[in-house]
């Protein structure tokens, strides 16, 4: 979300939130893309060696798991920044203006407090898997759910964004605005 979408009576405060969490959404993006890249380089060394080479690498599999765990979660969060997600908007396309401002505002009410349980608990999983490690990859084991309670934690402050943006009266969300 640029300044240039705004309203020039935006408060400082909102622009520079969205510079901060533009900047953690294109983190995302990169990370993301980079991992879709190595899974396809990787899934390409598992055909060579299983075909042309006679062995197969055992590695990649658990690897693979890593990279969609990544790709999963964090793409999740830059869906929500970018409100790109799936969702069925009849309802709120059909309501008043009024009524659409409540409806997106329990939307992301209710997306902040799933990001909150994600980040939350798989700060759990990730902690109480942390000690063990991946068979044939030698990483923490915690590292699976790493993914999960980033994910988490973006959703939650991407979702929070938008509520400020909407308390402020300066959400520029093509849904909402008439």
């Amino acid at each position: 979300m640029s300044d240039k979408k705004y309203p020039g009576t935006s408060p400082a405060f909102l622009r520079w939130m969205d510079t901060v969490l533009g900047g953690l959404a294109a983190i995302c993006r990169v990370l993301t893309g980079v991992s879709l890249v190595f899974l396809t380089v990787i899934f390409g060394w598992l055909v060579y060696g299983r075909y042309v080479l006679n062995a197969t690498p055992t590695w990649v599999e658990q690897a693979a798991l890593l990279l969609v765990m990544t790709i999963a979660f964090l793409g999740a969060a830059v869906g929500i920044y970018e409100n790109t997600h799936l969702s069925v908007t009849i309802l709120r396309t059909s309501v008043t203006p009024r009524v659409r401002l409540f409806l997106v505002a329990l939307s992301d009410l209710l997306l902040s407090g799933f990001g909150l349980q994600m980040a939350w608990y798989g700060a759990q999983l990730t902690i109480f898997k942390w000690g063990s490690m991946i068979p044939l990859i030698q990483l923490p084991e915690g590292m699976r759910s790493l993914p999960l309670t980033i994910g988490g934690a973006l959703i939650l402050l991407f979702s929070l964004g938008h509520l400020l943006r909407l308390a402020f009266g300066c959400d520029v969300r093509s849904d909402i605005i008439q």
